[in-house]
């Protein structure tokens, strides 16, 4: 035995080049037909190594690319060696829908957090289905739409101080305003609001309080492509040796935004340092994080320090990004077309008339008054549409056994997903139009709706449009705050909108967009003029200017 050992040894010394390259072909070949994915079409390149997957996120369009890829090969594209793209949206009941038995991919482990040399397994980035399942109940009260209301005196302070700032910073500054970054700011300082009582001081400060907005456009363009090729993280950020050395003091290995989160709960946890979970004396119990508390108390077995800190972390996380995106697009979008920001002007003038807003000096709209603008409703479903926030397919794992998705057995263990980039576009649902930005196609056509069968088609198609939308995801895992992310955007675009005139510095101007998992907005500058709040004593032969 040793002398047929000695042999193969001597021969693969002599023959390593032509060893080596009979192993890659080998590789090559048991990815291409794994899972008899062979049939799917797709860049070859992408049939064999996920390297092309990476090598395309790293271009930070990947999304131009997903969107080309299915014009030419239809609902099904191969990706990478065991993942499929779908872009019919049959595909989304199937793949997001509740008790399917599909799994989050490796992906979202990338994208989780390290606070003293150990992960933060969030509700976003868990695997782990029962373990989401689980945390989700302590803390889906929290984030339920009947909350609302007590997080919007928290989403009010800032965004007064908002359009004060605005005002004083921006209105007539010749040099204009960075609005993503503006937006941003905002929905930082929101989140802090509502999570903590207390803003972090970016609108106040019109600054990137420790540098965390920049660090997280950094974390992002790192997590896209190495979530493609999720090993890598191991070799990285999450090298086992390097977290290791943190757990025993030698460096420190927390991500700056656990460690922006945790100093925001020492603020209100004087205490946490002693690893006791106890609320500074006295102070607001409405907040998020009082909520977080509370479900430590319920299920103190569950819901230790770790989760409560996760949950903070996860709200600076992907709160604010998303949000600032979201709030970017609907603005950028109205001052393209500026037919639907008239309409959208008018409407809000005429609700401002009829006396429908009870604040008539700051301009600020309240929750329950924007959701009398039914235009108001359709430009921001159409902002959502065209531009979601997420820019990659949401990946999830085929339970064991395969699963038929809209016509196609896929074998258990294959990663598939949607992106809304593509679902979005689908002429079918949308209409033949659906590369443009039209708000009206989220109202019911008047003259159909002149007779019953008119009504009930109209009916059907608005309600299709809805159970389309993938902005927030789908099903089970659909994004815990996306309550929170409507309540910011559908305050703040009516209140700028009553208090400013808003346009382009350079009225010829396009945007820049960077695909880091999350679509984000450069080059959009804005400039400010005040304009009269609308009353209802303005009857046009005076006026009176905001303070």
């Amino acid at each position: 035995m040793r002398g047929i050992t000695d042999h193969v040894l001597q021969m693969l010394s002599q023959h390593w080049l032509a060893t080596f390259f009979a192993v890659l072909l080998l590789w090559a070949i048991r990815n291409r037909y794994r899972n008899g994915l062979h049939r799917y079409p797709g860049p070859f390149l992408a049939s064999v190594t996920d390297w092309w997957r990476l090598v395309d996120v790293y271009g930070r369009r990947p999304e131009v690319t997903h969107r080309a890829l299915h014009r030419k090969h239809g609902d099904v594209v191969r990706l990478g060696p065991n993942t499929l793209s779908f872009s019919n949206p049959q595909a989304l009941r199937t793949i997001y829908g509740l008790n399917k038995g599909f799994t989050k991919s490796e992906f979202y482990v990338v994208q989780q957090s390290i606070a003293k040399g150990h992960r933060l397994q969030s509700l976003f980035s868990t695997t782990d289905n029962d373990f989401h399942a689980r945390f989700r109940r302590c803390v889906n009260s929290a984030f339920a739409m009947s909350a609302l209301v007590q997080y919007e005196p928290f989403v009010d302070n800032t965004t007064k101080l908002f359009l004060d700032q605005t005002k004083n910073i921006y209105v007539n500054n010749p040099k204009g305003c960075d609005f993503t970054q503006w937006l941003q700011f905002y929905a930082f300082d929101v989140i802090g609001e509502i999570t903590y009582s207390k803003r972090h001081g970016f609108v106040e400060k019109n600054k990137d309080i420790d540098g965390i907005v920049a660090y997280l456009s950094w974390l992002f363009l790192y997590v896209a492509p190495i979530g493609q090729i999720p090993f890598l993280d191991r070799l990285l950020l999450k090298n086992p040796i390097y977290l290791k050395f943190s757990q025993w003091g030698f460096i420190d290995a927390t991500f700056p935004v656990a460690r922006f989160a945790g100093n925001r709960m020492a603020e209100r946890m004087p205490d946490l340092t002693k690893g006791e979970l106890k609320p500074v004396p006295g102070a607001k119990s409405l907040d998020l994080l009082s909520k977080f508390l509370a479900a430590h108390q319920s299920h103190p077995e569950f819901m230790g320090e770790t989760l409560v800190q996760t949950m903070a972390v996860s709200m600076a996380f992907a709160g604010s990004e998303t949000t600032a995106i979201s709030l970017s697009a609907v603005f950028y979008f109205l001052l393209k077309n500026p037919s639907a920001l008239v309409r959208l002007q008018a409407e809000i003038d005429d609700a401002g008339r009829a006396g429908e807003f009870a604040d008539s000096e700051t301009g600020l709209v309240t929750w329950h008054e924007s959701q009398r603008l039914p235009y108001l409703d359709a430009c921001i479903k159409e902002a959502f549409r065209l531009h979601p926030a997420a820019g990659l397919p949401l990946e999830r794992v085929v339970p064991q056994g395969g699963a038929e998705i809209a016509g196609h057995f896929v074998q258990g263990g294959t990663i598939v997903g949607c992106s809304a980039w593509l679902i979005h576009m689908d002429k079918g649902v949308f209409g033949e139009d659906a590369d443009i930005y039209r708000p009206e196609r989220w109202l019911y056509d008047e003259e159909l709706c002149k007779t019953e069968v008119g009504k009930k088609a109209e009916e059907s198609r608005v309600k299709e449009m809805n159970g389309t939308m993938f902005q927030f995801g789908m099903g089970s895992r659909t994004c815990i705050g996306k309550n929170i992310s409507l309540l910011e955007i559908y305050k703040l675009v009516p209140s700028m909108l009553r208090r400013f005139e808003i346009q382009f510095v350079d009225p010829n101007q396009e945007w820049e967009l960077v695909n880091a998992w999350f679509v984000k907005q450069k080059n959009f500058t804005t400039s400010f003029k005040l304009r009269d709040i609308v009353t209802p004593q303005h009857t046009g032969k005076g006026t009176t200017a905001a303070p």
